[in-house]
């Protein structure tokens, strides 16, 4: 039996059309297998988490309302950990003192943030972030202000925790 060419131009357009699905699959098939092993999409997934640990604990450090700093101060102990927690810790009494008498509260929203280092084998990262910081004064008046900060991260049992938070260089003299 000898097989004959179809002269139907669809059916010839329906196998090309076929092959072609066929070939996408096996390609995106291969890619897809390749990338799931990949150490990268780990390490890219890691960082993401480190890096908005460290937005939200930089934005609760600079967060703070004289009605509440009790509250308000428990939660920057339970963002920091190391030096960062003691100085916290220790200082405490004094700052709740002066917060209560001065009458204001302080929000803040990281504008743009960045790790700097990351070394997830030893729970070590470094960050840098711009931070709108608004304090509003006990008279009502809001000033808002860009800071820039540099900090260190450690990975507790609890997750990924501020340890060193200070002002930034900026550059400029």
């Amino acid at each position: 039996m000898q097989v004959t060419e179809t002269a139907d131009p669809l059916v010839r357009v329906a196998l090309a059309v076929t092959v072609a699905a066929a070939s996408a699959c096996a390609w995106f098939g291969y890619a897809y297998r390749s990338a799931s092993a990949d150490d990268s999409l780990a390490y890219a997934a890691e960082r993401d988490r480190v890096l908005a640990a460290a937005d939200q604990a930089i934005v609760n450090l600079n967060t703070l309302d004289h009605r509440s700093v009790d509250a308000g101060l428990k939660v920057w102990q339970d963002s920091s950990t190391a030096q960062l927690y003691d100085e916290i810790v220790q200082g405490r009494a004094r700052l709740k003192s002066d917060i209560e008498k001065a009458g204001t509260t302080s929000s803040a929203k990281v504008v743009e943030s960045a790790l700097t280092e990351l070394d997830a084998r030893a729970g070590k990262a470094a960050v840098i972030a711009a931070v709108n910081v608004t304090i509003t004064r006990a008279d009502g008046r809001p000033v808002s202000n860009l800071r820039r900060f540099a900090g260190q991260l450690t990975r507790t049992s609890s997750g990924w925790k501020l340890s060193a938070l200070g002002q930034a260089p900026t550059g400029t003299p």
